[in-house]
């Protein structure tokens, strides 16, 4: 009976960990990168990478530490900031992109359209950074 009194309280935390909502970061989905040139310079590093979306994909929801800028190759770029879940750009063919940094910019890139989205990638970030922080939805109704 002592014993079943003692494991009580931990079979109930056990339950209540199990059945609390835990955040989730929002991984992409039919995103492909890969690195077109890499340098690191003076406690700075300074990729470029060719990201390919396919139609219905996504990049996840994310926030980036350092400076992004793009432009786009093929297909259309839609930009959701996550504010107030509305859409803050739509990128076409040529168009160039620009992101604040920092995790007050979560924001997600959507290709809604029929074709795969290229879009050419420059990041200017702290060394060992990474390119990209991910993080749950922030209550938005997709993703």
């Amino acid at each position: 009976m002592t014993r079943l009194r003692l494991a009580a309280p931990l079979v109930a935390a056990a339950l209540l960990a199990a059945l609390t909502p835990t955040a989730h970061a929002t991984p992409g989905v039919g995103v492909s990168a890969k690195v077109l040139a890499q340098s690191t310079v003076d406690g700075v590093d300074y990729v470029t990478r060719e990201i390919t979306i396919q139609p219905g994909g996504s990049t996840g929801w994310h926030w980036h530490p350092g400076q992004v800028y793009g432009v786009i190759r093929e297909g259309t770029l839609t930009h959701y900031d996550a504010t107030d879940c509305a859409v803050d750009g739509v990128y076409n063919v040529g168009d160039p992109i620009t992101e604040r940094s920092g995790p007050g910019y979560v924001h997600v890139g959507r290709n809604l359209g029929p074709v795969p989205l290229v879009m050419w990638v420059g990041y200017i970030e702290p060394a060992g950074e990474p390119l990209a922080n991910d993080v749950p939805n922030p209550g938005c109704p997709f993703e």
